[in-house]
């Protein structure tokens, strides 16, 4: 078997774990969707990227896109069908670019970190959201705590 590619991803997931309301997370199944598939369903479903498109921009070919469009739709069904939750991590990606976050105000941006001529990182960007400097790098390894499979927890 070949091992996966790694997909890039533009940003990462605003939220991360969604529940039916009424029901305690005790009784609740537990189903995870990867970052990547939730970049799949960012960029074909709310971006309405072709899936070439897309593809391109995950680094993947786009039958690869397709299975993971359709591993992603399969999950969000079956969760809303059957009043499970979903918590969105793991998979193989990383970031396309820098991404960084607000301290202020928690909102993701892509950046290109801007160097000064000591090659030091220098002058940042301000938060796109409420224009604050306090900006820290986000990396793809705290959306990578659980890989596949289901798992239950009890918050």
């Amino acid at each position: 078997m070949k091992p996966r590619k790694i997909r890039n991803v533009s940003l990462p997931p605003k939220v991360v774990f969604f529940k039916p309301h009424g029901i305690p997370l005790r009784e609740i199944e537990i189903v995870n969707l990867t970052v990547d598939e939730y970049e799949a369903i960012r960029l074909a479903d709310y971006e309405s990227l072709k899936h070439y498109e897309a593809a391109k921009k995950m680094n993947i070919s786009r039958p690869t896109f397709t299975r993971l469009l359709e591993s992603a739709h399969k999950k969000i069904s079956n969760t809303i069908v059957e009043g499970k939750a979903i918590r969105i991590e793991g998979g193989d990606f990383k970031f396309s670019d820098k991404v960084f976050q607000c301290i202020r105000c928690g909102q993701f941006q892509n950046l290109q970190a801007k160097e000064n001529d000591k090659g030091k990182e220098s002058g940042r960007e301000h938060c796109i959201n409420c224009s604050s400097d306090e900006l820290k790098e986000i990396f793809p390894d705290s959306f990578r705590r659980f890989r596949g499979g289901r798992r239950k927890e009890n918050f």
